[in-house]
C-alpha cells in the first residue's frame, strides 16, 4: 500500500484522478475537511465496500494517518486500490481545507 505525503496531495487532488475519502467522524468531516472528500467513518467502511469502484484509485485521510493507514489496508484487503496520507489532517496544509461555515 503506498503513501502520500500531506504537502503533495494538493498535486493529487488537482488530477482528479483519485477519490478522497475522510475516515473520521461525521462531526470531525462536519467541522473541517479538505474539499471534494466523501466522508466514510471508519466505523462504517465494511459496508461501503460492495459500493466502492474497483477501478478508480482512493486516497484516504483521518486526523494524523493511523486510522486511514489501518483503512487503507482494509480496503486493500477488499480488492480496492488505496494510499493513505501520511501524518493525515493535521499535517496537510495546502489550499483545499474547508471549514466549517466558510
Amino acid at each position: 500500500m503506498d503513501t502520500v505525503f500531506a504537502n503533495d496531495l494538493d498535486l493529487y487532488i488537482e488530477k482528479r484522478q483519485y477519490r478522497l475519502v475522510d475516515v473520521r467522524s461525521r462531526e470531525e468531516y462536519e467541522r473541517i475537511h479538505i474539499t471534494g472528500a466523501i466522508n466514510i467513518p471508519y466505523e462504517e467502511l465494511e459496508s461501503w465496500y460492495s459500493k466502492l469502484n474497483r477501478n478508480i484509485q482512493y486516497i484516504l485521510y483521518c486526523e494524523r494517518g493511523t486510522t486511514s493507514l489501518g483503512a487503507a489496508r482494509e480496503m486493500e484487503d477488499h480488492g480496492l486500490k488505496t494510499k493513505s496520507v501520511l501524518g493525515g489532517l493535521a499535517a496537510y496544509s495546502g489550499r483545499y481545507l474547508t471549514r466549517f461555515g466558510e
